[in-house]
């Protein structure tokens, strides 16, 4: 029975990875396409973002039979518990990617600003290897690993603040950046709650290791709104 267990928990941490490999690849395309104003991509990501909660709704699936069936304790709960929850917050992630997609539909013949869209080119960046980090972090259990990868939300937060601050300079000098000045502070709001579902994650692999429920960083989600 143990080997049966080992054997499908390794299968469900596959799945897992799979799915955060291809939510942080999409979140990579989203943002890349929205800079190039990519509307072609824009629209491959949206028809595609199914795909992210189907396999979602498979691994959910997966935990709750495998709690049913094995009845789990202590570490063993906590595993499972960590990628029900987890995996839910990667869903989010993939909603917000696909938010970032269809504001490169919006924003189609308006003016631009070249300046911020580099600033919301590396908060992508930033933000996109935050989660392919976190995953390897899940892989090998690593609790610190999982502190230093939150710690990185505050770099994504000074960011998403300094897109707010340059939207409003340069409104001020041209309204008819005002629209695309809209998108442009609704894009770095979806990338900072990325970053934001990513330290929940971290949280959740330290609960895994450690079974403390911490807060690695209090107060940042508002810090930089």
């Amino acid at each position: 029975m143990r080997r049966l267990f080992d054997e499908e928990l390794a299968d469900l941490d596959a799945s897992f990875t799979e799915m955060g490999m291809l939510v942080s690849e999409t979140i990579g395309k989203s943002v890349v396409a929205f800079v190039n104003h990519d509307r072609e991509t824009a629209l491959e990501i949206i028809n595609s973002d199914e795909q992210i909660n189907q396999r979602e709704v498979a691994i959910e699936k997966k935990t709750f039979e495998m709690i049913a069936l094995y009845q789990p304790v202590t570490i063993d709960l906590r595993e499972i518990v960590t990628v029900l929850k987890a995996v839910s917050e990667l869903e989010r992630m993939g909603d917000h990617a696909r938010d970032v997609a269809e504001a490169t539909i919006r924003v189609k013949g308006t003016k631009r600003s070249a300046s911020i869209e580099e600033t919301i080119a590396t908060m992508g960046e930033q933000t996109r290897q935050m989660v392919k980090d976190i995953l390897g972090v899940y892989v090998n259990d690593d609790a610190q690993g999982a502190s230093v990868i939150a710690a990185n939300n505050l770099s994504v937060g000074q960011l998403s603040h300094q897109v707010r601050l340059d939207v409003i300079t340069n409104i001020e000098k041209d309204s008819e950046l005002a629209t695309s000045g809209t998108d442009y502070l609704i894009v770095a709001g979806h990338l900072k709650r990325i970053a934001d579902y990513v330290t929940n994650i971290a949280e959740w692999i330290v609960y895994k290791r450690t079974g403390k429920i911490v807060d690695l960083n209090p107060g940042n989600s508002s810090s930089f709104v």
